[in-house]
């Protein structure tokens, strides 16, 4: 039986519901993180579950060598498809984040858009760390950007509607046994599709600790895109910068 993300991120309709996270929000992303760390101008950046690349294309677009690694077919393809559009040169790579492992070591990897706590147990997701520590260079950085587990839980919208075109988008959400769960409907031509999302919940403490247990140091811990400090009941994001 395949996992709700192997499903869910090789439809045409992923794009759609994330349509809202665009080019100008990475960019953001981007340019604050290249403000809170320092790599070689040419340096190695390892971007782990890349999505449909927006990340890894602007690392890329200011010179730095770009290793993509994702599961989707889909994802993968479209973020192809945009780098050869624009000559950008990316090495991309289809993998589970859990079994990547390479020879090259990077000064910088990077985890974002909440694109961690997929998998069942801690272990599994806790994985992701130690291959971060593994394939850093000495001193160099890893970053996770996640959802702030204590607003998602005050400040859940059980349900929402969007209609796009012909098509119409239903999400559902609730939690349950530590995971926030989203079931995605979706209607278009008088038939209906539907998905789900699971993802883990872990509050600053979890996050902090599993990242000091793979041997990284905390650098950075921001609330949100504007570098803003992380404040545990009002910021949306937690975004942690860790060095090796």
């Amino acid at each position: 039986m395949k996992e709700w993300y192997e499903d869910w991120f090789n439809t045409e309709e992923y794009l759609n519901v994330y349509r809202h996270r665009n080019e100008a929000e990475a960019k953001q992303l981007v340019d604050l993180l290249l403000k809170f760390i320092s790599i070689p101008q040419e340096g190695n950046v390892l971007d782990l579950a890349c999505g449909a690349g927006r990340h890894a294309l602007l690392f890329a677009q200011k010179g730095y060598q770009v290793t993509a690694v994702d599961l989707s077919d889909k994802l993968l393809q479209v973020a192809k498809k945009t780098a050869e559009e624009n000559k950008i040169n990316i090495d991309f790579i289809k993998s589970d984040i859990r079994y990547f492992s390479t020879d090259k070591k990077f000064d910088l990897i990077l985890n974002l858009f909440t694109s961690f706590g997929y998998f069942e147990n801690d272990e599994e997701n806790f994985k992701l760390f130690d291959i971060a520590y593994s394939q850093l260079e000495k001193d160099g950085y890893f970053v996770l950007d996640y959802f702030n587990s204590n607003f998602v839980k005050e400040n859940l919208v059980e349900e929402s509607v969007d209609e796009l075109n012909n098509l119409k988008l239903i999400q559902k959400r609730h939690i349950e046994n530590k995971r926030v769960i989203k079931d995605i409907i979706i209607r278009k031509n008088g038939s209906e599709q539907s998905f789900c999302e699971s993802v883990r919940m872990y509050n600053k403490n979890e996050l902090v600790s599993a990242i000091e247990n793979a041997g990284l140091k905390i650098k950075h811990i921001l609330g949100g895109f504007e570098g803003e400090d992380f404040d545990e009941e009002k910021s949306q994001r937690i975004i942690i910068i860790s060095k090796k």
